[in-house]
C-alpha cells in the first residue's frame, strides 16, 4: 500500500505483522475505500487465521465478516487493538 491505487497484494500479508502493516496503513489514510480494499485483502491473507486466533473468532467467521464489510465495533476495536500491538511491537 506505498503508492496511491495500488492494489494490495493478499499473498503478501503471510504474517501478522505485514497484516497490521497493512491495516495501520490504511486506517491512518482514513479513506473508506482504502480500508475497505485492505480488508478485502486481509480476508484473503495467508495470515488470516493468526489474525482471528488474535481477536478470538474462527477464520471463516472472519473472513466472511470482512469480506461482507459486515462487523460490528466490538471486532473492529480487537482487530484495532492486534494492529496497535503489533505496530508497537508488543507481542
Amino acid at each position: 500500500m506505498t503508492q496511491e491505487n495500488t492494489p494490495i497484494d493478499p499473498a503478501s500479508l503471510d504474517s501478522l505483522d505485514a497484516i497490521a502493516d497493512c491495516l495501520a496503513e490504511a486506517f491512518e489514510d482514513g479513506d473508506g475505500a482504502v480500508i475497505a480494499a485492505a480488508l478485502q485483502a486481509v480476508a484473503q491473507a495467508p495470515a488470516l487465521g493468526e489474525l482471528a486466533a488474535s481477536v478470538g473468532m474462527p477464520r471463516d467467521a472472519l473472513q466472511a465478516a470482512m469480506t461482507a464489510g459486515e462487523f460490528d465495533m466490538d471486532l473492529t476495536l480487537e482487530i484495532m487493538k492486534v494492529v496497535d500491538l503489533h505496530m508497537s511491537g508488543g507481542h
